[in-house]
């Protein structure tokens, strides 16, 4: 959302309009639930973002807009998640649990991340193509749930979410390096398992 859509959806907020919510919710439930579950793992993430949800109902109208309205409940959710860990802050773990494919080299991949060479056919649209992109959707959540909380966290919220790598660092406190590496292992996995899947067609 840009500022006017930020400035249009707060107006209708502070007016009550539930439907506003409704919407709010929808946009970035699930990157307040990856922030809070980089911060506390996953027995904790959901009350972190009712906690959290609680308290942007409550600053709504302390909103002044200094920050996209994405970066604010953003915020509030880190905070939230924060306070839930008090002082036993999460180390950044690099050992996480094997992807159901391992991974694959560092030479299939540009600097960006983008393949060299990219795997055949990922843009069929044939029923047995549309089957079977179902079918890897099932494989990428598999290798989703084998990374590291902060694993998959980082990668959700800077490819789905599209935060930048900065902003990833500041919500989760973790150094901008350690950022870059967990994204690149994610990626690596993930690759690995679009590979696979493209050679032998199986998870």
């Amino acid at each position: 959302m840009d500022y006017s859509a930020d400035t249009a959806l707060l107006t209708r907020l502070l007016a009550g309009e539930q439907q506003a919510f409704r919407e709010l919710v929808a946009s970035y439930q699930g990157a307040m639930r990856a922030v809070a579950y980089a911060i506390v793992g996953s027995r904790n993430a959901d009350e972190v973002v009712q906690e959290a949800w609680l308290a942007v109902v409550r600053s709504l109208d302390g909103f002044q807009g200094r920050s996209s309205l994405k970066t604010w409940l953003l915020t509030i959710t880190a905070n939230a998640a924060k306070t839930r860990l008090k002082q036993n802050r999460r180390e950044v773990l690099l050992d996480d649990l094997p992807a159901p494919h391992g991974t694959i080299g560092d030479e299939r991949f540009a600097q960006s991340g983008h393949w060299l060479l990219e795997p055949y056919a990922w843009h069929q649209d044939s029923p047995e193509a549309l089957l079977s992109e179902s079918e890897l959707r099932e494989c990428l959540e598999k290798t989703l749930v084998s990374l590291s909380e902060l694993q998959s966290s980082v990668l959700l919220l800077r490819e789905r979410q599209g935060l930048e790598l900065e902003e990833i660092c500041n919500l989760l406190d973790v150094s901008l390096s350690n950022v870059r590496v967990l994204l690149h292992r994610a990626r690596l996995k993930v690759f690995a398992t679009l590979e696979h899947f493209e050679e032998t067609g199986q998870c």
